[in-house]
C-alpha cells in the first residue's frame, strides 16, 4: 500500500498575493492549476525538488470568504541549511519577525504567510532548499493517532521527541526517501481538544490506484467520508482520528 504524502491544502484570501509570497521568498514554482466556476486550486512546489517531494496546495474560494484559525493544524514546515541564515535572509526581505531561531533555541524559527498560516524553518542535510518537510497536526490522544497512521496508511514513526509538557512523533511509510513529507504528530499532556477552523484544509496521498486504496481503507474501518464515486472517481477523502480530512489522489 503506497500513501506518500503528496501534498498540503490550506485556504488563502489573496491568490495572487499568496502565490507571490510563496515564489518570492521560497522560489516556489506553479506546477499545477485547477480554475473551477466557484474556487482555484494552485500547486506550489520547491525548484529541484525530490520526485517523492510534496507540494503546497493554494485554494482560493472565488466569494471573497474570510477563514479561522482553529488549533488542531498547527504548521508546515520548510527545509534550510542554516536556521539563522534563511531567518535573516527572509527578514531581510520583508517577511514578518514571528519567532527567531534564538526563541527556539536555535535549532529552528518560525515566520508567518500573508494569510496568518505557520511556516517553520527546520535544518535538514537533505532535499530541495525550502522544500516542504513536514506539515504538523495536533491530536488529543497519541496511542489512538499513532495508531490510525500505522494501521490504515501503513506509516512507521522515525523520529520521536518527548518533553515536559508535550511530545512530537514524526511518521511517514518505511520506504519513503528521505525527502519525503512526514506528519508531525504533536501531543499535549494536559489532555485539552482542538477545535478544526477553516484555513486549512487537507493532506493527500498518492497512490496508483484510487480504488484498490480506497478499498483496503474502507477494509480497515477508515471512515468513509467522500468515496471515489462521490468525486468523479477523480479523488476520495477519509478522516484521521482527530478529525483531519485525508485525500486519497491517484496521479
Amino acid at each position: 500500500m503506497s500513501a506518500t504524502l503528496d501534498h498540503t491544502m490550506m485556504r488563502v484570501e489573496d491568490l495572487e498575493e499568496s502565490i507571490e509570497w510563496y515564489q518570492s521568498h521560497f522560489g516556489y514554482e506553479e506546477t499545477g492549476r485547477w480554475e473551477a466556476d466557484t474556487f482555484t486550486n494552485v500547486f506550489l512546489q520547491a525548484p529541484d525538488a525530490h520526485d517523492a517531494g510534496a507540494a503546497l496546495e493554494l485554494t482560493y474560494n472565488h466569494d471573497g470568504r474570510s477563514y479561522t484559525f482553529g488549533d488542531a493544524w498547527g504548521h508546515i514546515a520548510v527545509r534550510v541549511r542554516d536556521v539563522y541564515d534563511a531567518y535573516e535572509q527572509l527578514m531581510a526581505e520583508g517577511v514578518e519577525d514571528y519567532r527567531d531561531p534564538d526563541s527556539c533555541g536555535g535549532s529552528y524559527a518560525f515566520v508567518t504567510d500573508p494569510d496568518g498560516h505557520e511556516v517553520e524553518l527546520v535544518e535538514r542535510d537533505h532535499g530541495a532548499m525550502w522544500s516542504l518537510d513536514h506539515t504538523m497536526i495536533r491530536v488529543e490522544d497519541a496511542d489512538e493517532a499513532i495508531g490510525w497512521y500505522a494501521r490504515k496508511l501503513d506509516y512507521e514513526m522515525f523520529r520521536r521527541s518527548e518533553h515536559s509538557s508535550f511530545a512530537l512523533y514524526f511518521m511517514k511509510p518505511a520506504d519513503a526517501p528521505a525527502e519525503t513529507m512526514s506528519v508531525e504528530l504533536t501531543y499535549n499532556y494536559d489532555g485539552r481538544s482542538y477545535e478544526m477552523g477553516d484555513a486549512w484544509g487537507h493532506m493527500a496521498v498518492r497512490t496508483d490506484d484510487l480504488q484498490a486504496f480506497w478499498d483496503t481503507l474502507v477494509e480497515r474501518d477508515a471512515e468513509d467520508y467522500r468515496d471515489p464515486e462521490s468525486c468523479d472517481n477523480r479523488y476520495a477523502f477519509t478522516k484521521d482520528c482527530d478529525g483531519h480530512e485525508i485525500e486519497i489522489v491517484s496521479p
